[in-house]
């Protein structure tokens, strides 16, 4: 029984572990276009949002903002993934949408180069978060979708673009998600 019980634990921590590395040891591009992954937030509750400068959701940067300052020290990171997909509401360059989240919403949470969240050219990140793997499959619909994944890398929770982001739904996950240990 002891063996069996040992086995259960070793798999559990197991699947977890992988569950963490798949998305953390996907490549990306930061704002700045240098290389990195997910690896350097292991261990912290993410809020990943495919965000837009001229969108009508583009005000949920400063809610976006906010739930990142009021939550960022008990280890929540929020990620903006820029995104071009729909009607053309992200056409400017990377320095272009820095620029425009720093002056305009006082950014300070991470900002990613800008990908695909669908279709043929879609990024392996979108692909993990939203495929027939992901608990929450299905195409992004529109800019400011959002994707809480737990510090164990597994994806906890998904909510379409009309959920605010200081929302009482998404608060409460997030609190919850940063509770569990």
């Amino acid at each position: 029984m002891k063996t069996i019980l040992a086995l259960a634990t070793l798999f559990s921590a197991a699947t977890m572990f992988a569950a963490q590395s798949d998305l953390a040891g996907i490549p990306l591009k930061d704002i700045n276009g240098k290389d990195t992954s997910l690896k350097a937030y292991q261990g912290k509750v993410l809020l990943m949002v495919n965000v837009a400068s001229k969108c009508g959701y583009t005000p949920q940067y400063k809610s976006l903002e906010a739930t990142y300052r009021k939550f960022k020290d008990q280890g929540l990171a929020v990620l903006g993934f820029p995104c071009n997909q729909f009607g053309g509401q992200e056409p400017g360059t990377n320095e272009e949408i820095k620029q425009f989240c720093s002056s305009k919403y006082e950014v300070t949470f991470s900002l990613f180069d800008k990908l695909n969240v669908k279709g043929a050219e879609q990024h392996a990140l979108y692909a993990a978060l939203t495929g027939k793997e992901s608990p929450f499959p299905g195409d992004v619909k529109w800019n400011f979708e959002k994707v809480l994944v737990g510090r164990d890398g597994k994806i906890i929770k998904r909510w379409p673009s009309k959920v605010a982001p200081d929302s009482e739904e998404v608060t409460k996950a997030i609190e919850a998600a940063l509770a569990a240990k």
